[in-house]
């Protein structure tokens, strides 16, 4: 999904806060490094409290820590560039009577596009409380070879019992793709919960 451009709301800046703002950007990097990049969400019960000792409204530290629960989110989007070809996989992984696919890749000279479908009849007229929870699958890539590929949801959508995503993966899977691996694996949104549930579609040529 792609980030709307950032435009600075005013043009004002008091510049004697530059050192405070800078010293904010530096703890962010320190609560990154000692959470290892997971730092989880304060209880309600510390944001009603920091709030009251600093003189903040509550709703607004909330929104601050909901920010920096997920820095990937605002990481650069990378545009696919230069189509090449499609490539068909049509490869499958089943549980539970819900149908998980990846039926092609759209190549581009930067980057690749995984097509990636769930179908899941509702035989009984009420589909599984699993399936109905709000869930998003995140994709990563096994390789041969030093490369670290990069996945980004592009999200997508459906209806009752079908439905269809993209994944952008850069840089650009190779042509041969009989030692790729797509690990799916499932969170719980929007705390990027892992679910436990995960599969992986190996790839052929």
């Amino acid at each position: 999904m792609n980030q709307m451009p950032f435009e600075p709301p005013v043009d004002h800046y008091e510049e004697q806060l530059e050192s405070i703002d800078e010293q904010i950007c530096k703890l962010i990097k320190q609560r990154k490094e000692l959470s290892d990049n997971n730092p989880g969400f304060p209880t309600k019960e510390l944001m009603s409290r920091w709030a009251t000792k600093y003189n903040l409204y509550e709703d607004f530290v909330k929104s601050v820590f909901s920010h920096l629960l997920d820095e990937e989110m605002y990481k650069p989007v990378v545009e696919p560039k230069g189509f090449q070809k499609n490539v068909p996989v049509l490869k499958s992984f089943e549980k539970d009577s819900v149908f998980y696919s990846v039926t092609f890749v759209r190549q581009f000279e930067n980057a690749s596009v995984v097509h990636f479908t769930i179908d899941q009849e509702d035989f009984d007229g009420e589909m599984d409380i699993r399936k109905k929870r709000p869930s998003l699958f995140y994709l990563s890539v096994e390789g041969e070879g030093a490369v670290e590929y990069d996945c980004r949801n592009n999200f997508g959508g459906g209806s009752v019992g079908h439905q269809s995503f993209t994944f952008t993966v850069s840089p650009a899977l190779p042509d041969d793709l009989s030692n790729i691996k797509l690990i799916f694996k499932e969170y719980i949104i929007p705390l990027k919960k892992t679910s436990g549930f995960e599969f992986v579609i190996q790839m052929d040529n």
